[in-house]
């Protein structure tokens, strides 16, 4: 039986790449992301491909897309969590309220909401269990200039991840953490160009290929639930993160 994975933030930069890794693999993907039309340019017409546009910070919006992933296949073997926003760098006192509710409303409710449809569905299913895969960040370690928004929302996704690894023991649910660093996305594409330093200055950074990501995912969700990658960084060699500030 082929297994099947949600993916949130499907529609573009690591969802994109890891979503045609999983595809190419012969998975069953859900494509999520609030616009349909760049999600169906990730399928590509692939038919183990399920297009399901829905809001991962609106909880009804949530359960009817698990419930139609669910419906689509019988059951739901893993979740990439993985779609998140960012914030032009400021202090904190120059970023909008409203830009940091609207930001933890994707990168800490609907990680939460998703890892909460996705928790409840394969603790009922049988075989009972399933793995969730969060996407932390290199931020879950350490900040970059003026992202306090950014960094709280990616240290949130830590303890996400701890306390799903603990609570899912109990029903086969494995959850494990990817901390990435500099992947070659329309996000991170400014850092090619130069970005703000600890140090002040203003410096480009190198970066890597999404695909590296995209296939440490899938190499985290083809282990065996007996076995599990509990956090993993994967980023561009010469960032400046080993040392940052």
């Amino acid at each position: 039986m082929r297994q099947s994975i949600v993916i949130t933030g499907a529609g573009s930069g690591i969802g994109r790449a890891t979503a045609r890794a999983f595809l190419d693999a012969g998975w069953r993907v859900a494509l999520v992301g609030r616009r349909e039309a760049p999600l169906r340019e990730t399928a590509n017409g692939d038919p183990n491909a399920l297009i399901l546009p829905f809001d991962v910070s609106d909880p009804q919006a949530v359960e009817a897309g698990f419930d139609r992933a669910v419906e689509s296949w019988g059951r739901i073997d893993a979740l990439f969590n993985n779609a998140g926003i960012f914030l032009k760098g400021a202090p904190i006192d120059e970023i909008p309220v409203e830009d940091w509710l609207a930001l933890s409303s994707v990168n800490i409710t609907g990680m939460f909401l998703c890892a909460r449809a996705a928790f409840a569905r394969m603790r009922r299913q049988d075989p009972q269990g399933g793995r969730i895969i969060n996407n932390g960040s290199i931020s879950a370690h350490v900040p970059r200039w003026g992202s306090s928004p950014y960094t709280t929302s990616k240290h949130a996704i830590t303890g996400l991840t701890r306390s799903l690894s603990l609570d899912g023991r109990a029903f086969n649910i494995a959850c494990g953490q990817v901390d990435v660093g500099n992947a070659l996305t329309d996000m991170a594409a400014p850092m090619a160009q130069g970005v703000p330093q600890a140090n002040g200055e203003i410096a480009a950074e190198p970066l890597m290929d999404a695909a590296h990501v995209a296939s440490t995912v899938l190499h985290m969700a083809t282990l065996p639930l007996d076995a599990n990658v509990q956090f993993v960084t994967v980023m561009a060699t010469a960032m400046p993160y080993i040392g940052r500030g």
